[in-house]
C-alpha cells in the first residue's frame, strides 16, 4: 500500500493549491477583461477556468482524504486557508 500524506503534507499542498488558484483565477479575470469572450481569443481564457475548476476539485477531494485520514486533526482550513496563509505560501515559493 502507498503512504498517505502525512498531516503537515496537507497543510502545505492545501497552501499550495490555493494560492495556484488564485493565481489562475486573477490571471483568468485578466484575459476576460482584455479579450473577446467568444472565438480563439476567449480560448486562454477558457482554459484557465478550466484549470481552476480542476484545482477546486482536487481541493475538494484531497480535504475528504484528510478528513479520512487525519479525522482528529483536519480542518477545512487546511485546504481553504485564510489569505495570510496563501501569502505565506507565495512567498514561499519564490514569487
Amino acid at each position: 500500500m502507498k503512504p498517505k500524506l502525512t498531516f503537515e503534507e496537507h497543510v502545505e499542498m492545501g497552501q499550495a493549491l490555493a494560492w495556484v488558484r488564485d493565481d489562475l483565477l486573477h490571471r483568468f479575470v485578466q484575459l476576460s477583461n482584455a479579450y473577446p469572450q467568444s472565438g480563439a481569443p476567449a480560448v486562454p481564457a477558457k482554459k484557465l477556468d478550466a484549470a481552476v475548476r480542476a484545482i477546486d476539485a482536487a481541493r475538494s477531494e484531497l480535504e475528504n482524504a484528510l478528513y479520512r485520514e487525519h479525522p482528529q486533526t483536519a480542518h477545512t482550513s487546511v485546504y481553504y486557508p485564510p489569505s495570510e496563509d496563501r501569502v505565506r505560501a507565495r512567498e514561499n515559493a519564490g514569487h
